[in-house]
């Protein structure tokens, strides 16, 4: 309720009162020093009676009375000038404060309106108080943006914290926070919220712990080594020669092969009939044209380039290669990508499966990577993050993707000798064009301080969680505004599921908590209630399972009605080839989304097969 007050030594303007009769000790204190970014104001810790107030606290936000306007300010640290306590009279103290914005009451309707620049600083003598519930509302109101809720306030637990979902998204957004602060229970609200809110948004998720599946059952499908069907072919030349050389050093003589026969294969899957030649012409194809070939050709290739006589002095070269290319097809673990089957166009149907289109209701695709290969996860996000922006950018807007980065320092070090430079460059080009198209990019890091800045800076909404690292917190400090850098100086000691967002998400600078989850669908749960759950003394521990998933050696299976056994040393493409008699069909899409993407087979010169 408002009751003005006309003669009161208090406050001039009409004040929200919870009583009528409410005292004026809602004057705290008075203004003695500014300096344009921060105040000092003077003001008593304790009662006239001697019982300390509490009035006063760090993280707090209070209202500085300008008549016309109220100046919106941060406390941000509490001291008294003598360092002593009296306990018999009453103690002054200083409270320094940083000034955030202003409140000003709109004529019609009538309401509060916050700015976060300051037209009138605070004179000397100018009343501070405790800042009303209503001018804290405005303070963080997105005035009319298409928002979600995501928690409270810390301030006060009775007002939502609200982000502004569109802009969230479109302009990227990171989560920062050391383990165990409660960062993947955050990512999981976020993108609950978000799905809730962008029906038509989809979602990759690079997942290296395998515990977001399981936190969102009904939201999303997982796909880890054992399901995922990414074929050699899709690999470009970079990607394809970080998979074979296994994370050393590539040998350039033979990535110069590869360059060479990598489409002179592509030519003769394409042309059975047609040798090694490779017309020079419009349609020629390179070692990147995501076109299928068979590794049969690559090494029947590389075998007659060792027969030349002029090949003499290059003979080791093309040893070494064709041995790395067979130890990779015969290593089971990659079996992924070397499967017999994926020797055919299935470009339309891995896309589909991997980025859902159509999605069935189940629009977040979670990629499990703790199985697979260390060796190969760069070449794989390289992949997947260059065909998310790919199919951004030729759906002409359709299609909108969310690619979600956990662990975000292991693809895009700060230091650029490490990580794989061809993921580094695939996540930097949706970081800095993917909004113009509709590629979203989310970053989930506990190590800020070690992840490329250039991809931090194109983040415009952090939410920063608990960081005790203070090479981590220096990172942050410098992506927030000044008028806010104060507020950072609780990311040490924040609690769980605290977090301090800032950036185009939300109005200003926001100390929130996000909302509960239930413990089913916090991610991880079932594994650390696995891992803390007693075993007594260790006598059911399945020693044969465990390592039978060291060798990873895949066991025969029985024919699932669906497909039949496929000769090996007969694959799509030579004479005599026989396809299953019943092939799934690949996955319809909307009406209104083309998922061909303008990739059409006439585009790489792909003609029906007569064999």
């Amino acid at each position: 309720m408002f009751v003005e007050r006309e003669k009161s030594a208090g406050e001039a303007t009409s004040q929200e009162r919870r009583d009528a009769a409410q005292s004026d000790a809602r004057i705290l204190g008075h203004v003695v020093q500014c300096d344009g970014a921060r105040a000092t104001i003077s003001a008593l810790a304790d009662t006239g009676e001697g019982a300390v107030t509490g009035l006063w606290t760090v993280g707090k936000m209070i209202s500085i009375n300008l008549g016309s306007s109220r100046t919106v300010g941060l406390v941000y640290a509490i001291g008294k000038a003598d360092g002593t306590w009296h306990s018999h009279e009453q103690n002054a103290i200083e409270v320094s404060v940083e000034l955030i914005g202003e409140v000003r009451d709109s004529a019609a309707p009538a309401k509060p309106v916050f700015d976060r620049g300051i037209t009138t600083y605070p004179h000397i003598g100018a009343v501070a108080h405790r800042i009303r519930n209503r001018d804290l509302q405005a303070v963080y109101d997105l005035a009319g943006r298409h928002s979600v809720t995501i928690g409270t306030l810390s301030q006060d637990e009775t007002i939502d914290a609200c982000i502004a979902i569109d802009d969230t998204l479109a302009r990227h957004f990171a989560v920062v926070g050391t383990t165990g602060v409660g960062k993947s229970t955050a990512v999981s609200l976020l993108l609950r919220k978000s799905i809730e809110a962008r029906p038509d948004l989809r979602v990759l998720i690079l997942d290296p712990h395998n515990e977001f599946a399981a936190a969102l059952p009904d939201n999303s499908v997982k796909v880890d080594t054992s399901t995922l069907d990414l074929p050699f072919w899709l690999f470009r030349l970079e990607e394809f020669a970080e998979v074979l050389f296994r994370g050393r050093e590539i040998v350039p003589e033979e990535l110069d092969v590869l360059r060479d026969l990598i489409p002179a294969a592509k030519n003769l899957y394409r042309n059975p009939g047609a040798g090694t030649f490779i017309r020079r012409g419009g349609d020629s194809m390179t070692a990147d044209t995501p076109v299928p070939y068979r590794i049969a050709d690559l090494i029947k290739q590389i075998d007659e380039r060792m027969g030349l006589l002029e090949s003499k002095d290059y003979r080791p070269t093309y040893r070494s290669l064709k041995t790395r290319i067979e130890s990779a097809i015969n290593d089971p673990r990659y079996r992924f990508m070397f499967a017999s089957r994926l020797i055919e166009d299935t470009l339309h149907q891995t896309i589909g499966n991997i980025f859902r289109i159509p999605h069935g209701g189940r629009p977040i695709t979670c990629f499990e990577m703790a199985g697979m290969p260390s060796e190969v996860v760069n070449s794989v996000c390289s992949v997947l993050a260059r065909l998310a922006f790919d199919l951004a950018l030729w759906s002409e807007g359709k299609l909108k993707l969310l690619v979600l980065c956990e662990e975000a320092h292991r693809y895009m070090p700060s230091d650029p000798r490490l990580g794989f430079a061809p993921t580094r460059h695939a996540l930097s080009r949706i970081a800095k064009e993917g909004r113009k198209y509709g590629c979203y990019l989310g970053v989930v890091t506990q190590r800020p301080g070690e992840l490329d800045p250039t991809i931090l800076s194109q983040c415009s909404t952090v939410f920063a969680m608990r960081l005790a690292n203070e090479q981590d917190q220096a990172i942050i400090r410098s992506a927030i505004a000044d008028s806010s850098a104060s507020t950072l100086s609780f990311l040490s000691s924040m609690g769980q599921r605290e977090a301090i967002a800032f950036g185009e998400g939300v109005a200003t600078t926001m100390r929130l908590k996000f909302e509960r989850l239930a413990s089913n669908l916090i991610p991880g749960a079932g594994k650390r209630h696995a891992v803390d759950a007693p075993t007594g003394n260790g006598e059911d521990v399945d020693l044969v399972t465990i390592v039978e998933r060291l060798r990873n050696v895949p066991k025969p299976q029985q024919n699932l009605g669906f497909a039949e056994p496929v000769d090996m040393q007969r694959q799509a493409g030579d004479s005599g080839y026989r396809k299953p008699a019943v092939e799934a069909a690949p996955p319809s899409a909307p009406e209104d989304l083309d998922v061909s993407f303008g990739l059409k087979p006439s585009t790489f010169g792909l003609r029906p097969r007569s064999d």
